[in-house]
Formats: structure tokens, C-alpha cells, sequence
């Protein structure tokens, strides 16, 4: 089985956007150390559109070779123009207002989410599934994730879009590593409790 990782970026008070989702204040902390860890470790996290700039479109995939985001997540990339956010992954959008895909490589996921989500993960692959958001998405598919990797950044938002949306059950989680680095990023690594 492949697993499911909710790779999420948030706020000390847990939250990955503010009220409106916008969680674009906590990219100030990506400083040169924080980027050479997200380089190293998880380098198709980066979006595609950032790699090639940057000059590191060629770094193989080292966790990931398929991502899950949600709607309005994927808006965000689309509001700037970009139809393939993750052009260098398998793409899969779930939304039930989004009707048809504007990109070949984006792949609509608008009816039985859990089913595709198990259907993915029973796939033979050594690489796993990077569940990049948001919070509604994480809050449906919370039962099928494995792996919790979260990005704290030194920053309070008070109110906000939470990781997960509501009405989630209590889950517990193991920690498994916890890396801290001198800009007061935390980056905390999870596995599902059995």
C-alpha cells in the first residue's frame, strides 16, 4: 500500500491559511536553509512553475509521484495563469464544481473521493501520494492518511482556515521526527497510530 502524507504548511495556531485560505505570509520563512531541506527532502513539493526559475526542474522525484489537491488550492495556481501546478507529478483535482479539466494532465476527481484515494493507494509504486490541501479535502480523507508531515512557521494568525475542516473525528498520530531550524521553522513528521 502506498501511503497518503498530508505534506501542509501552518501557523503555531494550526492553521494553513487565514480566513479567506491565503497562507501566503508563511512563504517569508522559506529562507536559503528551510529551501535546501525542501530540496533535499521533498523536492517535488515544489510546484513546477517555481522549479524552472529556480533551476532545479530536473530533481528527481525522491517521496511523491502523484499529488491530491483540492479546488481551491488548484484556484490558486489557476488565478495565476498556471493549469498544471505539478506538472512534474500525476495531478488529481477534487472538486464537484469543477466539470471538466483545463489542463490534459490534471485529472478531475468529482464523485467517490475515498474511492480513488484507495484505488490510488493500492497501486504498486515505490512513491507515495503527497495530499497537498486544503482543509476540507484533509478533513474527508483523514481516516486514509498515513503520514502527517507539517510546516510550522513562527507565526499567529488567531483565526483562520484550520488543517482539517470540521467535523473530524479524534485521530492519533505517532511523531516521528521533529527538525527545527534557526529561522523558528518546525518541521514535524507523523505516522498514523495503529
Amino acid at each position: 500500500m502506498r501511503k497518503l502524507t498530508y505534506f501542509i504548511a501552518c501557523s503555531l495556531d494550526g492553521f494553513i491559511g487565514d480566513p479567506g485560505g491565503d497562507g501566503s505570509s508563511m512563504v517569508r520563512f522559506v529562507d536559503d536553509e528551510f529551501f535546501e531541506f525542501l530540496k533535499a527532502e521533498y523536492p517535488e513539493t515544489l510546484p513546477t512553475h517555481g522549479r524552472r526559475p529556480l533551476g532545479i526542474d530536473d530533481l528527481p522525484n525522491k517521496r511523491f509521484d502523484t499529488i491530491i489537491q483540492g479546488r481551491a488550492s488548484y484556484d490558486l495556481a489557476l488565478q495565476e495563469g498556471i493549469t498544471s501546478p505539478y506538472a512534474h507529478l500525476r495531478e488529481y483535482v477534487a472538486s464537484r464544481t469543477l466539470k471538466e479539466s483545463p489542463d490534459p494532465n490534471v485529472e478531475i476527481i468529482a464523485d467517490d473521493l475515498l474511492g480513488k484515494v484507495r484505488e490510488l493507494k493500492a497501486e504498486d509504486s515505490e512513491f507515495g501520494i503527497y495530499l497537498c490541501g486544503g482543509s476540507q479535502l484533509a478533513g474527508e480523507l483523514l481516516d486514509e492518511i498515513d503520514e502527517l508531515v507539517i510546516k510550522s512557521y513562527p507565526i499567529v494568525y488567531g483565526t483562520g482556515m484550520p488543517m482539517f475542516g470540521s467535523g473530524c473525528a479524534i485521530t492519533e498520530f505517532t511523531l516521528e521526527s521533529v527538525r527545527s531550524f534557526g529561522n523558528g521553522a518546525v518541521v514535524r513528521t507523523y505516522s498514523r497510530k495503529h
